[in-house]
């Protein structure tokens, strides 16, 4: 799928936030001193290559990447400046723990959070649930942004 672009200046209200704030997650911006905890997090729930970019994330100044929590427990993330400058994700939720709200929280919160750092837009790059980013963002379609800067990136031989 081609790369999508969200206009940053007029977000959408998500009704997710106050409903996961009400089931006692907290979406807050991740801490240098856990990167250990959410780097080897990433890596067990998805893939090496998004624990790659969320390492760059983490060594921001201020973070871009965020973590949604229960507790303790570590239930989610959304980074962006990782791949490109103005580029949103990689994003996950914890299989178990999706179709609370904590994937459009998170969403909302980081591109919140780009909107502060200057960007007018944010490009989602090689962007997997397509109906989730147009429906709730309006997000446009990128012409000829298929493979985009992804394009020749090394790969192990899993995928």
């Amino acid at each position: 799928m081609a790369d999508l672009l969200v206009r940053l200046y007029d977000l959408p209200v998500f009704e997710a936030e106050a409903k996961v704030a009400a089931a006692g997650i907290v979406i807050r911006r991740g801490l240098p001193p856990e990167a250990h905890v959410v780097l080897d997090w990433i890596g067990r729930h998805f893939s090496d290559t998004w624990r790659s970019e969320a390492s760059l994330a983490l060594t921001q100044q201020p973070p871009s990447l965020y973590v949604a929590v229960r507790g303790n427990v570590l239930l989610g993330f959304a980074c962006f400046d990782t791949s490109a400058k103005g580029f949103f994700g990689p994003t996950g939720v914890d299989e178990a723990e999706r179709g609370q709200g904590i994937g459009e929280a998170l969403l909302i919160t980081t591109l919140r959070g780009m909107r502060e750092a200057g960007y007018g837009y944010a490009v989602i790059g090689d962007p997997g649930p397509v109906a989730f980013y147009q429906k709730r963002l309006d997000a446009l379609e990128i012409p000829k942004s298929k493979p985009g800067i992804y394009a020749g990136m090394l790969r192990t031989p899993e995928g």
